[in-house]
């Protein structure tokens, strides 16, 4: 567990912002969808590997970089928001961009323009052409036709390849011998390295510390020399941009340069030469907007009736705010499940064409991009990384929002670069996020016979997890999960149990019980003063040490639990005994300590399970 490894540190070059305190459990519904509104509330050479050793050094540079950056881009002001700010039903299309009519010849020129690049792409050169498949057990399921634009299948196993390949080939010959160098976590760093070994030139890839060694060999095997530096992205960006200035090298965007969207375009295109019946709608995972930038500007050329839509992560729709707003946005902090799209911010040329022509944004949750997994194996036997999966799940929420039946949508497979550590999580989580699996907790008399009348009243569902322990003489809360085939069996059910006096929770959509506190339960107790908390561990080591050498001794730590999930950060619930006096020191030394948190005292779950 490398986030607990007791090793001294250096401290973060870069201190992200403290996150609002809020609940977290995600058990907000909104239930009358007819009437439904979007909830909304924003505010303003030779392959080696290299640690950075000087990372004081860094600090001014990496500043310098980013500041430089954000004035660049602060006309007109730019807008801190929170994932949090624009939330609506799975499946609902959202975040509609609000078109206006647009300069007709500089239209006409930009259009001509990406749509020759994209038929002229240099991208095949290393890329393949991957078949569209239809999906058949999901089709019958849905009652629509899916077909699978398999992007995982490329040498590299991402589209990433498409833009990176695209936008190398066309450098000089001097530019070449000087070499690339770019900034990634994962699949971009991969095309990069692959692009730069068939171009014979050299490639730096400047990683953040926190990324899994899983990722980074898999670079380093690609003849690229990659060097860790950072706790985050944005350091590693800064990095990366200076090292290009200072060798000549030249940097290699993750998305936001017309032919790295070019690139990724010749998706659209090959989906239209292979789908010869018609198209209801290209369902498009959405980062930095690269890929639904690229296919848009092709698709709404050739064939304007086709929707595209753009799907995000809940925790993670930078886009989807942006378009929302009308003006590229920042996200204060961003959920890492699917990292391959955890950007805090969508490209320039790619928020311009994606509030063009894309059609809307839908919002999927993490325990759906688990079931999309699960379903993509069933399939194909093979095994999507989350974002690979994340248009698959906005696929299948979008037709069930929406009745769909009977048409053809298609959902590109963009990534299959899966960190092992993972799948014990999607496991976990597939069938819940496939509705097959509910979460409740049940309050019930602590005397004898009450465990067989619970059972009794469970009736025909399966019992898939059980927890109980001693508490009370009074009472006992057990928590536990059924399997249920419809949403009415779960109703009838919850029904027995409160007709027979026995309160039950559904916990399905809480967070913080299916991430800690199934596994805390027996450990109930009053604590004085306790604060409990959420925060994210960078997954490197010495954050543990971090952490104690900002609160010990300070203060008493009266719960901890740490739950590895394979991202680039550790989710840890944490409890302290701190006074109501003290808590503006708390929120001092949490904020200089640099780690996102968030404050979750409040929550009904804990309060019912572990009080």
């Amino acid at each position: 567990m490398e986030a607990v490894r007791l090793i001294p540190v250096r401290p973060p070059l870069l201190r992200p912002k403290q996150l609002e305190s809020r609940n977290l459990n995600g058990t907000h519904r909104i239930k009358k969808l007819k009437s439904f509104k979007p909830f909304i509330a924003a505010t303003l050479s030779e392959p080696k590997t290299e640690i950075s050793p000087k990372r004081s050094s860094f600090s001014a540079v990496a500043d310098s970089e980013i500041n430089a950056s954000q004035s660049s881009l602060s006309s007109p002001p730019r807008l801190q928001v929170s994932p949090d700010s624009l939330q609506y039903p799975s499946g609902y299309l959202g975040a509609v961009p609000s078109l206006t009519v647009p300069d007709e010849n500089n239209g006409i020129v930009n259009a001509m323009g990406y749509l020759t690049s994209i038929l002229s792409s240099k991208a095949y050169d290393v890329a393949i052409e991957t078949p569209l498949q239809f999906a058949p057990k999901l089709s019958e399921r849905l009652g629509v036709n899916v077909w699978l634009k398999r992007e995982d299948l490329q040498p590299v196993f991402s589209f990433k390849i498409r833009g990176a390949y695209n936008m190398m080939a066309k450098l000089s010959k001097e530019q070449l011998e000087r070499g690339v160098i770019c900034s990634s976590a994962g699949n971009h760093a991969q095309g990069v390295a692959y692009s730069a070994k068939r171009l014979n030139c050299s490639a730096v890839i400047a990683m953040p510390v926190t990324t899994p060694e899983i990722k980074w060999q898999s670079v380093e095997r690609l003849g690229a020399t990659v060097v860790l530096i950072g706790d985050s992205y944005d350091e590693a960006q800064a990095y990366a941009k200076n090292r290009s200035k200072e060798e000549g090298r030249t940097f290699v965007p993750p998305f936001d340069h017309p032919d790295v969207i070019s690139g990724q375009g010749t998706v659209g295109m090959e989906i239209i030469r292979q789908m010869q019946a018609p198209l209801h709608a290209i369902f498009v995972p959405v980062g930095g907007g690269g890929l639904i930038a690229g296919v848009a500007a092709y698709i709404k050329r050739v064939s304007p009736e086709v929707k595209i839509i753009g799907v995000e992560p809940s925790d993670a729709n930078a886009m989807a705010l942006s378009l929302h707003h009308g003006q590229r946005v920042i996200l204060d902090h961003v959920g890492g499940f699917a990292d391959g799209v955890a950007v805090k911010e969508v490209g320039e040329e790619t928020f311009s064409l994606c509030k063009e022509l894309v059609d809307g944004v839908v919002l999927v949750s993490r325990d759906a991009i688990c079931a999309s997994i699960k379903d993509m194996f069933e399939e194909k036997r093979s095994i999507l990384e989350p974002a690979g999966a994340l248009a698959l799940a906005g696929a299948e929420a979008y037709c069930k929002y929406y009745g769909i039946k009977g048409e053809n949508v298609v959902a590109i497979t963009s990534g299959a670069n899966m960190n092992f550590d993972k799948l014990r999580v999607v496991t976990e989580l597939a069938n819940v996020g496939r509705k097959q699996e509910a979460v409740l907790a049940t309050v019930m008399p602590e005397e004898p016979g009450s465990f067989k009348s619970f059972c009794e009243l469970v009736g025909p569902m399966n019992i898939t997890e059980f927890k109980y322990r001693y508490s009370s003489d009074k009472e006992a809360v057990v928590l536990y999960s059924v399997g249920m085939h419809t949403v009415s069996e779960l109703n009838a059910m919850q029904e027995r149990m409160e007709s027979s006096q026995l309160k039950t929770y559904n916990l399905t959509e809480s967070d913080l019980v299916k991430d800690h506190l199934r596994y805390l339960m027996g450990g109930r107790s009053n604590v004085q003063h306790e604060v409990l908390c959420r925060f994210v561990f960078p997954e490197r080591p010495g954050a543990l040490m971090m952490f104690l050498d900002t609160f010990s001794p300070r203060w008493n730590i009266s719960l901890f639990h740490y739950r590895g999930e394979g991202e680039t950060g550790a989710n840890v619930l944490v409890g302290i005994q701190v006074s109501s006096s003290e808590m503006d020191e708390f929120h001092s030394r949490a904020s200089e300590l640099g780690y996102d948190y968030a404050v979750v005292n409040h929550d009904d779950a804990f309060t019912l399970l572990m009080h």
